[in-house]
């Protein structure tokens, strides 16, 4: 299963304090985009990418993880696309082909998984 992490507290482009804020109308997105499928949505309370406004990260266990941002309150369908792709995926990756062009701009770093059983150096 993949879960898809949205940070709530993002704001929109102009800063606003305003609730709610942006990031939890795209959480909200994502839940109605999610409905019916197995990927999990989950809201967090900050994932630390302000400078790239509305972020979500996606981690399924023994894979990569991903952390986007650039997003749009309308990038539901997109994240839960995406974790439709990555959680049918072979290689633990979420392949390139196929993956919306918000997860393709938005990509802000791939997290190896880690190998608890892999010897430290």
């Amino acid at each position: 299963m993949v879960t898809v992490l949205i940070c709530e507290n993002c704001r929109d482009e102009t800063g606003s304090d305003a609730r709610p804020r942006a990031g939890e109308h795209l959480a909200e997105d994502a839940i109605r985009a999610a409905s019916g499928t197995n990927v999990r949505i989950e809201k967090v309370e900050c994932l630390g990418n302000c400078k790239r406004r509305l972020s979500a990260a996606m981690v399924r266990p023994g894979s990569w993880s991903y952390v986007f941002g650039e997003l749009t309150i309308n990038s539901g369908a997109d994240l839960v696309a995406g974790a439709e792709l990555f959680a049918g995926s072979t290689d633990g990756l979420i392949p390139w082909r196929g993956r919306p062009d918000s997860l393709k701009r938005g990509l802000i770093s791939r997290i190896p998984p880690l190998n608890p059983l892999k010897e430290l150096k």
